[in-house]
């Protein structure tokens, strides 16, 4: 058993994030212009409008709370005088509602999916597999958050699962603090490696390719074709 806890928290997490990389890097160079999300918005937008911007925003809060969770140690949150119960209501409140918003948005996504022949028919096999990884990874989560806000709950994740995920980045993994965490946490680990490392060989891949540029670009001058204008050229078309 000691060697499969190794293999599973030890081992495994930086396979997951090799194959990532190297699935990315692969995949940019051999299909760069496959870096979409091949956009079905011409086959159906209603569903689209509601279920794209509930998934997206649910899911960049859903990380959001992730990392302030596993990387935020529970000393600093004493030093800034946040209480246990206080901290673990935000916990619910907060990361609860983005996990919820999350699978809302999949849940919509999914049956526009199903429902409209054309985009259905467009289903990749690297879809097919993703998607039901999506789905469960999420659940798991929203298990895992109901479970430790609960007042039954004697399991703090701040001292397991947060204490093994921060020793990975100093290369020696606390194994035994992942080992002894409950299984929905478990669970959810395993799963969210498995989708990392599906990650660049799925329509996720276009995560990396979010236009944040126009956040910062230069607005576009176009200036007006008037008369006294010297050496103006045909508006593009």
């Amino acid at each position: 058993m000691k060697h499969l806890h190794t293999a599973l928290w030890g081992v495994l997490p930086y396979l997951s994030l090799a194959v990532l990389v190297a699935g990315t890097a692969w995949r940019h160079h051999y299909d760069r212009f496959g870096f979409t999300t091949r956009s079905s918005q011409l086959h159906e937008s209603r569903l689209l409008r509601v279920a794209g911007p509930l998934f997206h925003y649910g899911l960049l809060f859903v990380i959001a709370g992730h990392v302030a969770g596993l990387l935020v140690p529970e000393s600093l949150t004493d030093r800034l005088h946040v209480g246990e119960e206080l901290y673990h209501a935000n916990a619910l409140l907060a990361g609860g509602t983005a996990g919820l918003a999350t699978l809302a948005g999949l849940a919509l996504l999914l049956h526009r999916r199903l429902r409209t022949p054309v985009i259905r028919a467009a289903t990749s096999r690297s879809d097919r597999v993703v998607y039901p990884v999506l789905v469960t990874v999420v659940l798991a989560g929203l298990t895992a958050t109901a479970s430790g806000a609960t007042a039954a709950s004697t399991y703090d994740y701040r001292l397991g699962v947060s204490v093994w995920f921060r020793s990975l980045f100093t290369l020696a993994p606390d194994v035994t603090a992942m080992a002894e965490a409950p299984l929905v946490y478990r669970l959810h680990a395993l799963l969210a490696m498995a989708l990392f490392a599906l990650w660049p060989f799925t329509r996720l891949i276009h995560a990396f390719t979010a236009p944040l540029g126009y956040l910062v670009r230069p607005y576009v001058v176009y200036r007006h074709r008037g008369r006294g204008a010297v050496g103006a050229g045909r508006p593009g078309r």
